[in-house]
């Protein structure tokens, strides 16, 4: 009987340890979300892989925090309800940080900073205000706070929102819209591209207090890691790397 009861000890020992390694294991890869769709931070490639700023980003902290990192794609509209049903771990998304977000999420220190601009075609002059841009088609992305900042200060004027900001460049490339409103620094690449050769930004920046961070689900530990690791790259070196690849500036 004595034996047996060892037995039993020595096999609950050994799940016990296999239970922890799997524990350990699960906790050394974790899982980011990205739209895909906002280059130069996310796009996909030929392959069907993603690729951009953000995604760079995503793997240098993960790689600072030395756990496996697994890039997932998920459709804007739903990247914080997939959050919240734990289908990942953090968006690294170009998300702003916003009073009405954090309601739902928390966010770590910002890891670059964005400002909001007009874009139109060269050669056109709008007077962009409410009253200037009547009649116009005027397009944003869904739910950022390019569309935000046209409800609040744009009143009376019926902003066409999309669900991708590559699609409100295709229309506005086509004339289907007349201007677009849009981070300067999505802006400032598509305007590198053919497409965007015969459009220009317009007038001033109309804000330029959008900080970006990188969402997580509430009371998560995994937040002070991040901002810990956003911090090391910052003095490493490995952010500036980052950056020189998609801009001749500091976005920071």
């Amino acid at each position: 009987m004595a034996t047996f009861k060892k037995s039993l000890l020595a096999v609950a020992a050994v799940a016990a340890l296999m239970t922890g390694a799997t524990a350990a294991q699960a906790a050394q890869k974790i899982k980011i979300a990205t739209e895909g769709a906002f280059p130069p931070f996310s796009a996909m490639s030929k392959e069907g892989k993603a690729i951009g700023f953000d995604v760079d980003i995503a793997n240098a902290l993960c790689a600072e925090m030395k756990v496996e990192c697994q890039i997932v794609t998920q459709d804007w509209d739903g990247i914080i309800p997939g959050l919240l049903a734990k289908k990942y771990d953090a968006i690294v998304s170009s998300m702003s940080i916003t009073d009405e977000r954090k309601k739902a999420v928390d966010f770590t220190d910002p890891y670059y900073s964005n400002k909001l601009q007009f874009v139109a075609k060269k050669g056109v002059d709008y007077t962009l205000t409410a009253d200037g841009l009547k009649g116009k088609a005027v397009g944003a992305q869904r739910a950022t706070i390019s569309s935000e900042w046209m409800e609040k200060n744009m009143p009376g004027i019926e902003t066409k929102l999309y669900g991708t900001q590559e699609e409100a460049f295709l229309d506005l490339a086509a004339g289907r819209t007349d201007v677009v409103l849009n981070d300067v620094y999505v802006t400032y690449d598509w305007l590198q591209s053919d497409a965007g050769k015969a459009f220009e930004y317009k007038g001033k920046v109309v804000y330029d207090d959008d900080k970006i961070g990188i969402a997580v689900r509430k009371n998560d530990a995994l937040r002070e890691k991040l901002n810990a690791a956003i911090k090391a790259i910052r003095a490493n070196g490995t952010y500036a790397k980052i950056n020189a690849k998609y801009f001749p500036f500091d976005i920071y």
